[in-house]
């Protein structure tokens, strides 16, 4: 497993293979043969320390596409060599307001892939079965894995951002959730504007569907009725913002995000809103996954080997990753 023991810039290779005895399920846990695992820029925030620490050592990964290799006790929804996917959402309580009320993605005590619990850069992981997902057979499992994250949580800022089929969407940052994205909201007929400071991402972006593309600081050619940010800079919600019509929500795509610059309150005005996007539920990712089918989604991936995963997170950080990079085994 790769497992990081204290956060440093990547460049300084923060993540240690390790040798540890084999899992053992506890009762409603399943003990998964990891397959392949998405790498994702929460990882890169989490060695590097932009995201703290909330235990140490911790194995990163939360895009996570496996066979259960054992079950723990209690578990009777899953059988041993069933293909399952483990995401950021590693478990909530259950019994919370938040959790009752169908939103286990604000429970104050959930737990999460890779952060609270050791994640998927291993050949072996534990997982809550309660928590884990069946993946499509139209998958293969690299091109499941960047779906459990940048899809699922693509889908639900989506659903935050209030667009409805036929709107005009605008897309401000353009890497592997985006990509995902921009494909469900062309499936319902939106028009997507997409903003990047990428060149190839622009092309790629009128290849998969977008009516338009440009820099940040191009005003989109007309008033947007939603857009959503992932570019993790505050500046870029400005931008959105100037770009949304009276009514229109700009949903926030990060979990880590810098200072929002101050801006005239004119670009709030006539009921603009603006909302972060907090993680996802589980029937978020059941509906997003059944929709990737339906599409059917295109995964763009680069291959690395687990032992290569420093050189896969110093290629994100750095620009250099077309798509989604995936660990395999």
């Amino acid at each position: 497993m790769q497992q990081l023991r204290r956060p440093v810039p990547v460049g300084e290779a923060p993540l240690l293979a390790v040798d540890v005895d084999a899992p053992v399920p506890a009762p409603g846990e399943l003990v998964i043969d990891v397959a392949a695992c998405g790498v994702c820029r929460t990882d890169l925030q989490l060695v590097e320390g932009d995201l703290p620490a909330k235990r140490l050592p911790i194995v990163p990964g939360h895009q996570v596409v496996g066979r259960v290799r054992a079950i723990g006790d209690g578990v009777d929804r899953w059988a041993v060599g069933d293909r399952v996917g483990v995401a950021w959402l590693a478990g909530s309580c259950g019994t919370c307001a938040a959790c009752r009320s169908g939103t286990e993605n604000l429970c104050a005590d959930a737990e999460f892939t890779g952060w609270d619990r050791d994640g998927g850069y291993a050949e072996q992981m534990t997982a809550r079965a309660d928590f884990a997902f069946a993946i499509p057979d139209g998958f293969g499992d690299t091109d499941a894995a960047p779906l459990l994250c940048g899809g699922v949580i693509g889908y639900r800022s989506l659903k935050i951002s209030g667009i409805r089929p036929g709107g005009r969407l605008g897309l401000y940052g353009f890497g592997a959730s985006a990509l995902l994205a921009l494909q469900v909201a062309v499936h319902w007929g939106c028009e997507v504007y997409v903003a990047t400071r990428s060149e190839p991402e622009r092309r790629r972006a009128l290849d998969l569907g977008a009516v338009w593309a440009g820099g940040y600081d191009d005003a989109p050619p007309v008033p947007l009725d939603a857009a959503v940010t992932f570019a993790p800079v505050g500046s870029v919600v400005v931008a959105a913002l100037r770009a949304i019509g009276p009514g229109a929500t700009v949903a926030i795509n990060a979990i880590h995000l810098d200072e929002i610059p101050s801006f005239d309150y004119d670009l709030l005005w006539r009921e603009r809103g603006l909302r972060s996007v907090a993680n996802f539920t589980r029937r978020d990712a059941e509906e997003f996954l059944a929709l990737a089918v339906a599409i059917p989604i295109r995964t763009v991936i680069e291959v690395h080997p687990l032992a290569d995963a420093n050189v896969a997170l110093a290629a994100l950080a750095s620009g250099d990753v077309g798509g989604a990079a995936v660990l395999v085994c």
